[in-house]
């Protein structure tokens, strides 16, 4: 394999973590992103990164560094309340071996460790077909061959479909994203503690979560019909920000706070792969990440999964078995991805049900006692 052209479609964390370490074997892959560039969307909260995964990947780049000097291990404090603003859980202790980084901070030390120009901005892909034992990827105005395809692409990958058939299905959540600036919101600020808040009834949940920089990251979920969920998507902040005072109504009035002060971000429909999801081995495409086994976020192993899938792979690409190494990584990564997808599959469906406050709380405290 040793002068494959390798094309990473998705410049996430999974794709840059892949390229990083390829790099590292002497490979020169190509990252395809449709960004135009590294600031173009808001990308989200905090990630906490787990030891054996997430933290394991940071070392084999050679990252270790950058990552401590970035993370923060003061904010990994859960709070749970009910909808009364009854507090029921409050457990702070920063010697968690889950310290959190933002996801901007994580993507900027990997873009910033790879070579020039390995990733290729504004590069949307519209074709992707086998020709003459490769493959030719391609958009509007370009195209190029490459021997290896990896979908490193998310929820609706582009390289998925050539290898199953499987699509996301709604998980009948959806979530509302909120921001905040910790100095001008200091009641939610106070709400939320050191690290991450739940606020859980009745079909309902509020969280709030610390990021860098004085900013805190809220999410307003409910049960939602699909259609609904989608016309939510295309009506202005305050509307949707009038049909969530709607839901929470009732509620205690520092939990409403996070709805009627927070500024809208926009509206994230919950979906998912079938848990199990594989595929029939074929030489020169494969998957990592969301593109290969999506989940909710409630299980907390989204970007941990994507860093390990990417070690694996890495390990595999460069290994001297030829294809047949990618098939021991892929089935690897199912076994790895379906525990962590019963898991978020289990835990929304505790949240979001009529007795959530009592699942979580069992869930904390058994965390407590691990």
């Amino acid at each position: 394999m040793a002068m494959q052209r390798i094309a990473i479609i998705g410049g996430g964390p999974g794709g840059l973590m892949l390229a990083r370490l390829l790099q590292l074997q002497g490979k020169c892959p190509v990252v395809l992103e449709r960004d135009q560039h590294a600031e173009e969307r808001p990308l989200g909260g905090s990630l906490d990164m787990h030891g054996e995964t997430g933290q394991y990947a940071m070392e084999r780049a050679g990252l270790r560094e950058e990552f401590i000097a970035a993370a923060r291990p003061e904010d990994q404090g859960d709070r749970l309340y009910d909808p009364g603003g009854v507090l029921l859980f409050d457990r702070n202790d920063s010697t968690d071996d889950r310290p959190e980084i933002d996801r901007s901070a994580l993507r900027r030390i990997l873009l910033n460790s790879l070579t020039p120009r390995t990733v290729r901005w504004g590069q949307r892909i519209t074709r992707i077909a086998p020709e003459k034992g490769a493959f030719m990827v391609g958009g509007s105005g370009w195209q190029e061959q490459f021997d290896v395809v990896i979908g490193a692409d998310g929820a609706w990958s582009c390289v998925r479909p050539l290898l199953s058939v499987a699509v996301p299905r709604y998980e009948g959540v959806t979530l509302v994203e909120l921001g905040f600036d910790v100095d001008r919101h200091p009641r939610v600020g106070e709400l939320t503690g050191n690290g991450k808040m739940f606020a859980v009834g009745d079909n309902r949940a509020l969280i709030t979560q610390r990021n860098g920089y004085g900013h805190i990251r809220g999410y307003a979920g409910v049960r939602l019909a699909e259609s609904l969920a989608r016309e939510w998507g295309s009506w202005p902040g305050e509307n949707v920000r009038q049909a969530l005072q709607n839901a929470f109504d009732g509620w205690a009035p520092e939990l409403r706070d996070v709805i009627e002060t927070g500024e809208f971000i926009g509206v994230r429909p919950l979906y998912a792969l079938p848990v199990g999801h594989s595929w029939e081995s074929q030489a020169g495409l494969t998957l990592l990440g969301d593109a290969a086994h999506l989940m909710s976020p409630f299980s907390g192993e989204g970007v941990n999964l994507a860093l390990a899938d990417a070690v694996d792979l890495a390990d595999a690409l460069t290994s001297t078995d030829g294809w047949s190494s990618v098939g021991r990584y892929e089935r690897i990564m199912y076994a790895r991805a379906a525990v962590a997808a019963e898991g978020a599959a289990q835990g929304l469906k505790s949240v979001f049900s009529s007795t959530g406050v009592e699942h979580v709380l069992e869930h904390y405290r058994a965390r407590v006692h691990e």
